[in-house]
């Protein structure tokens, strides 16, 4: 009796694995086409993130000349993060479907007495900052790697 509950759940969770697999390689290629726009200072600066969140478009209106040179480098980094977590969010939304579906998986304890459940396991990673590095605390710069220019 206990091999075939075994068997049984083996064959489910082998059967939501296989779900998962398909489902992420689709929701992988979905993600890879999310982009999101955000405006700020009046729609002066508009910036265009990737799924990845990196800047792929930057327009200034017309009248951006009416800002000074420390107005717009602060529009265009508050646009930048507001089209990050645009996109964030949607990523998140797509993988909503599939996480609740893993939810209803078995786990790995369910299946094999004494086993850790494995997702307890991982670590939760730390959210990365969003203010600039020389505001970051002195231990976090040391390990901060440099990029710059190679003209410099």
């Amino acid at each position: 009796m206990g091999n075939e509950r075994l068997a049984a759940d083996m064959a489910t969770m082998l059967d939501g694995l296989q779900d998962q697999l398909q489902g992420i390689a689709e929701l992988q290629r979905q993600r890879s086409l999310l982009s999101a726009t955000a405006s700020v200072g009046d729609k002066r600066v508009e910036v265009t993130v990737n799924a990845d969140g990196m800047v792929v478009q930057t327009r200034f209106s017309e009248d951006i000349a009416d800002l000074s040179y420390d107005e717009i480098a602060e529009y265009v980094t508050a646009a930048a993060q507001a089209a990050a977590e645009g996109v964030l969010r949607r990523s998140r939304e797509l993988m909503a479907p599939l996480l609740e579906r893993r939810s209803r998986l078995p786990k790995l304890s369910e299946i094999i007495e004494g086993a850790p459940d494995l997702a307890d396991l991982l670590p939760d990673a730390p959210p990365a900052p969003t203010e600039p590095p020389q505001e970051w605390p002195e231990e976090d710069q040391a390990r901060r790697p440099r990029i710059a220019d190679p003209g410099e």
